[in-house]
C-alpha cells in the first residue's frame, strides 16, 4: 500500500516546513497538503527534495469554506473566483509534481438552488479537469459528512459514483475518505471493492473524532485488507488528528508493514 502523510493535519506540533523531515524520518515516501498556498512554492521543493519525498496532492483553494461559508467550486456567482483559484492551483500542482488535485464541492446553504450549484460543480470539475490533464494530474472531488460541514453538497459515496459516471472523464476521480463516509453509514469496504476504477486517492482516520486508526472505533487490519485486495492501485492519505505527538501514533503503520511482510 502507498502510504502518504498529510502535513496539514499531522506533525502540527511543529513548523510547517520541519513536518517534511518529520514524515520521512517516519518512514514516509510521500506527503499531501490540503492548502499550500501561504508557503512559497520553491521552499516547498526544497522540502520535498531535502527530505526525499514527493507531493501526490493538493486541494484546490476553497475560498471561506474552512471559515463555514459555501466555498468556491459550486458556486454560481463565483465561478471568476474558482477561475482564479485554478491558475493558482495549476501553479503549484505543475511545480510540485503532484498525482491529484482534489476539489471541495463546497456547501449549499438554500436546498432550492442545489441543482444550480451542482450544474456548476460539475461544470468547473470538467473545466478543472481539461486543464489538469494534459499535465498527467487526476483531478479528484470528495465527499465530507454533513456532522462536520452541514449542508455539504456532496456528502455520500454513491453521490460521487454517480457524478464520476455521469461526466464519463478520464481524468476525473473520486477521492474516498473512511473518516468522512463512515460518518454517513457507508459500507467502506463493500464501496471501495465495487468502485476501485472511480477512485483516484483515499484518505482515513477513526471515527468518531477524526484520530489516528485505533482511536475510535473503525476496523482498520480490515479496511487495510480491503484496499489491498480491491484492485485499487492509488494513494492512500493518513489523514487524521494525531491524540498525541504524530510519530507516537503510528503503531498502525508499524502494523500494516509487518502484515505486508508475513504475506510476501
Amino acid at each position: 500500500m502507498k502510504l502518504t502523510a498529510n502535513l496539514s493535519l499531522m506533525y502540527t506540533e511543529m513548523p510547517f516546513l520541519q513536518r517534511f523531515k518529520a514524515a520521512s524520518n517516519d518512514g514516509f515516501s510521500a506527503v499531501e497538503i490540503q492548502f499550500p498556498y501561504d508557503t512559497p512554492i520553491d521552499q516547498i521543493q526544497q522540502a520535498l527534495r531535502d527530505n526525499n519525498l514527493r507531493c501526490v496532492l493538493i486541494n484546490v483553494p476553497a475560498g471561506d469554506l474552512m471559515q463555514g461559508g459555501e466555498g468556491l467550486a459550486a458556486v454560481p456567482a463565483k465561478m471568476a473566483e474558482y477561475a482564479a483559484a485554478m491558475v493558482e492551483c495549476l501553479a503549484y500542482a505543475r511545480a510540485l509534481k503532484v498525482s491529484c488535485v482534489n476539489v471541495l464541492p463546497g456547501r449549499c446553504n438554500d436546498e432550492n438552488k442545489r441543482v444550480f450549484y451542482l450544474d456548476t460543480f460539475k461544470k468547473n470539475l470538467v473545466k478543472t479537469a481539461d486543464s489538469l490533464a494534459p499535465f498527467g494530474i487526476t483531478t479528484t472531488f470528495e465527499a465530507i459528512n454533513t456532522r462536520d460541514m452541514p449542508n455539504f453538497l456532496i456528502h455520500s459515496a454513491q453521490q460521487m459514483a454517480d457524478i464520476v459516471t455521469e461526466l464519463n472523464h478520464p481524468a476525473i476521480k473520486a477521492q474516498f475518505d473512511v473518516y468522512h463516509m463512515s460518518l454517513m453509514g457507508c459500507d467502506v469496504c463493500r464501496f471501495i471493492d465495487q468502485n476501485a476504477d472511480k477512485i483516484g486517492h483515499i484518505q482515513f482516520a477513526d471515527i468518531p473524532n477524526r484520530g489516528e486508526p485505533g482511536s475510535g472505533k473503525l476496523d482498520f487490519p480490515h479496511i487495510f485488507r480491503c484496499i489491498e485486495t480491491s484492485g485499487y492501485k492509488g494513494w492512500v492519505g493518513a489523514e487524521y488528528r494525531p491524540t498525541i505527538r504524530t510519530s507516537q501514533t503510528l503503531q498502525w503503520k508499524r502494523d500494516l508493514a509487518a502484515a505486508v511482510a508475513l504475506c510476501s
